[in-house]
C-alpha cells in the first residue's frame, strides 16, 4: 500500500482530535495525517471511532488511533488521553471539534435541551483543553477550536448554540493570555455551511433551503471539510507560530451577511 503522506509538515507530531470521527473533524484528521501526523480520534461510539482509525491508517499505516470518551465526562477524557500519549507520544496538537446541535425555537426548548449543547460545545471544550494540558509537549503545544459562525452571528432556532458558541470564542481567547507564556497556541475556526455535515443536514434538510442558504452566501456555495482542514493544518504548523488567540472565518462569506431568516421559528 502506497502511504497518502504528500507534504511531511507535520511530521512526528501527535494530533488528538475530538469529535474526530466524522464531518469536519474528520475532514481534519485526514489532512494532518496526509502531512504526517500521528493522529488519535476520540468519539463517543465505539464503532464509529474504530472505522474513523481504520480509514485513516488506511491512507497511512500506524498513524491513527482510536479512543472512547464523552467530553462531557473528565476522567473518561484522561484515560483516553493516557491511551493515546502511550501510543504516540505527547500532544503536540489538540482539535476540539465535539459538538451537539439541533434547530429548535427557545420556548420550545427544556432547559436540559439547552443544557446539553451548552455541556457538550462549552464544558466540553474547556474539559479537553484543562485535561489535555497534562498531556502536552512540555515545549508547547497549539489548540484549535472548532466554534461556528452563530458566536457572533444571532440566529433563529439556535439561541442555545448561539451561547454556547459565544462561551467556547471567550474561552478560546482567554487560554490564549493564560497559556502563551508556556508557549501554547489557542486559535478558533468558524466553519460555514460545509456539505455533508450532520449539522448542515438538519438546518437545511432540504434542496429548497440549501439551495436559498447557498444562493444568499457571497461565494455561493457550500464548503467542503477539506476547505475547513486547509486552515486547521495552517494554524497547528509553524508557519502560525506567532498567531495566538484569534478566530478565523472558513464560511465562505456567510459572516459578511448572516443567517437573516434561515431557519424561521
Amino acid at each position: 500500500m502506497q502511504s497518502a503522506i504528500t507534504s511531511p509538515i507535520l511530521k512526528d507530531q501527535h494530533a488528538f482530535i475530538t469529535g474526530g470521527t466524522s464531518g469536519i473533524n474528520l475532514g481534519i484528521a485526514r489532512r494532518f495525517v496526509a502531512a504526517g501526523a500521528r493522529v488519535t480520534v476520540l468519539g463517543r461510539k465505539a464503532d464509529k471511532a474504530r472505522a474513523a482509525a481504520d480509514e485513516l491508517n488506511g491512507l497511512a499505516a500506524g498513524h491513527a488511533k482510536d479512543v472512547i470518551a464523552d467530553v462531557r465526562d473528565p476522567a473518561a477524557l484522561e484515560a483516553a488521553f493516557t491511551t493515546a500519549t502511550t501510543a504516540f507520544g505527547p500532544i503536540d496538537i489538540l482539535v476540539c471539534g465535539a459538538a451537539g446541535n439541533f434547530p429548535a425555537p427557545a420556548l420550545a426548548m427544556s432547559p436540559n435541551a439547552f443544557k446539553s449543547v451548552v455541556d457538550i460545545d462549552l464544558l466540553g471544550t474547556f474539559n479537553a483543553c484543562r485535561v489535555g494540558h497534562a498531556f502536552f509537549r512540555p515545549t508547547g503545544a497549539s489548540i484549535t477550536v472548532i466554534s461556528a459562525p452563530q458566536a457572533g452571528l444571532p440566529t433563529l432556532m439556535q439561541s442555545h448554540v448561539c451561547a454556547a458558541k459565544a462561551g467556547v470564542d471567550m474561552l478560546t481567547k482567554t487560554l490564549a493570555l493564560e497559556w502563551g507564556p508556556m508557549g501554547i497556541r489557542v486559535n478558533g475556526i468558524w466553519p460555514g455551511p460545509i456539505a455533508g455535515t450532520e449539522g448542515m443536514e438538519r438546518l437545511t434538510p432540504d434542496d429548497e433551503s440549501r439551495a436559498r442558504l447557498e444562493k444568499s452566501m457571497p461565494l455561493q456555495r457550500y464548503g467542503t471539510p477539506a476547505d475547513v482542514a486547509e486552515m486547521a493544518l495552517w494554524l497547528s504548523s509553524s508557519s502560525a507560530s506567532f498567531v495566538t488567540g484569534s478566530i478565523f472565518n472558513c464560511d465562505g462569506g456567510l459572516s459578511l451577511i448572516g443567517f437573516g431568516g434561515m431557519f424561521p421559528s
